[in-house]
């Protein structure tokens, strides 16, 4: 049975190289550097939070929202301005992220599948959804093999309606949160929650009852996994659900007298108490002599929520939640891709580092195995960050690429300045300098014809039709 056993959140509020897929194998130069650079392999944890916009954030300019905990990771580490999710929804971006593979290669492409997958219902819809193939290769796998302890607190949204593909069958020891394929798991105060395989009561919850937050129950247990595993190298994601709609919190806090309307309020308290979690786990770390040994990440999934009502809309433009940015969630502009990106590793990375290269959800994967000091052929479409990451060196330009297929398929891709967009739908192309244009108000296809062919060919070699998305180009 799960009980809270957080302290008071109110006092916390307050207070507080080649192109394309690849074969990894760190070189064996690279190897002996990475193993001299740290006397032991660094504990990892990636906390990735739902529908959080880059802007949302204090150290990116938020005003409105107090993010002192992760304003404060920025401040003592490093900050990419041009970081990006694996695509712009939530299941999708996770398979990348947990998977190394983009949009064109990976097995879960999006929320739904078009074909194949595992029947089942959200609430009395009946959909199709893809899932994690059996044996599937992730990040939490990889790092098992090499001797860490691995686990998952939150949400996995990796296993569609089939029963095997769950955290513990990809790599996990173990796992502490919910499934799609559960609804009692599910919402912010739920009936059910996942230890491993078994589901257990959350005390209070039952029936409608609101007495465990989901935010705090991700963050008791995430903190309660670093203290029981101090004494060897781990790797831990602490997956949020928060700010994800419906905006529900147990209290409005500071904001409660603030002159905005009750969704406004609630947004912003429920990225407060997700700071608070963050700020909870880098407590733990501290108390528990681990801060030197641990790179911690913070990002999100995707860009914010705009849909489906206009209520959400209106939220996520009154904190400007994609700032100058086009787009929202489920749309391949830069408001629906972009992410933030805070990496903070005490003993290695320099503070207050800000790093303009373009990064992806699928460099995590190879960048683990690099700070890991670890040689594993893996495929992957992502880069190792390690060097960037260390101040060691710059990625060499490379694409980026994603589709999506909702409301049906489109595709974009960036190579350097220049993005290019074929909308959904729609067989025409777009392109935009990045540089000049990071808003994206300006189609520049006609005047720049021959990186509109380069690039389109991309599109084209970048993607592999699959069973569950059988689009042929």
């Amino acid at each position: 049975m799960i009980r809270s056993i957080r302290m008071n959140r109110r006092t916390l509020l307050a207070g507080s190289a080649a192109l394309g897929t690849v074969t990894l194998g760190l070189s064996e130069g690279a190897a002996q550097a990475a193993s001299r650079a740290v006397s032991r392999a660094p504990n990892i944890i990636y906390i990735i939070a739902d529908d959080l916009g880059v802007y949302d954030l204090g150290c990116y300019g938020q005003t409105r929202i107090r993010t002192p905990h992760i304003d404060r990771m920025a401040a003592q580490g490093m900050k990419f301005t041009q970081a990006y999710g694996g695509a712009p929804i939530c299941s999708p971006s996770r398979c990348a992220l947990m998977t190394g593979r983009h949009m064109g290669h990976a097995s879960i492409r999006d929320n739904f599948a078009l074909a194949g997958g595992v029947v089942g219902y959200k609430g009395k819809e009946q959909i199709r959804r893809a899932n994690l193939f059996d044996k599937e290769p992730t990040v939490a796998s990889v790092l098992k093999e090499q001797g860490y302890v691995t686990g998952l607190v939150g949400k996995w949204h990796l296993d569609g309606y089939d029963p095997d593909a769950i955290p513990t069958r990809h790599g996990f020891d173990e796992f502490h949160g919910w499934l799609t394929q559960t609804e009692k798991t599910q919402g912010y105060f739920p009936e059910k929650w996942y230890d491993g395989t078994t589901l257990q009561d959350v005390a209070g919850n039952a029936g409608g009852g609101r007495a465990v937050y989901e935010t705090d129950i991700v963050t008791d247990q995430s903190c309660d996994f670093i203290r029981r595993h101090r004494q060897k190298p781990f790797f831990l994601t602490v997956a949020y659900n928060a700010p994800h709609s419906p905006h529900i919190t147990p209290a409005e806090g500071d904001y409660a007298g603030e002159p905005w309307g009750a969704r406004e309020k609630a947004y912003a308290a429920m990225i407060e108490f997700l700071d608070a979690g963050v700020g909870s786990i880098l407590q733990t770390l501290e108390a528990s002599g681990l801060d030197n040994d641990t790179i911690v990440f913070v990002s999100s999934d995707h860009g914010p929520r705009s849909e489906p009502t206009a209520e959400q809309t209106e939220v996520v433009t009154f904190f400007n939640s994609h700032g100058p940015l086009r787009g929202y969630k489920r749309e391949l502009y830069e408001g629906g891709i972009r992410v933030p990106l805070i990496a903070r590793w005490p003993s290695r990375i320099a503070a207050g580092t800000t790093n303009g290269t373009p990064v992806y959800h699928p460099d995590l994967l190879p960048t683990v195995l690099g700070l890991a000091g670890r040689s594993v052929p893996v495929v992957t479409d992502g880069r190792d960050l390690t060097p960037v990451l260390l101040g060691q060196g710059e990625l060499p330009e490379r694409l980026l690429y994603w589709e999506t297929y909702e409301p049906s398929f489109w595709q974009a891709a960036r190579l350097g300045r220049w993005k290019i967009v074929r909308p959904v739908g729609s067989s025409r192309l777009e392109l935009y300098d990045l540089t000049a244009d990071p808003g994206e108000k300006r189609d520049v296809a006609t005047r720049y014809p021959e990186i509109v062919r380069e690039l389109s060919g991309r599109l084209v070699s970048e993607h592999r039709p699959s069973r569950e998305y059988p689009i042929a180009l």
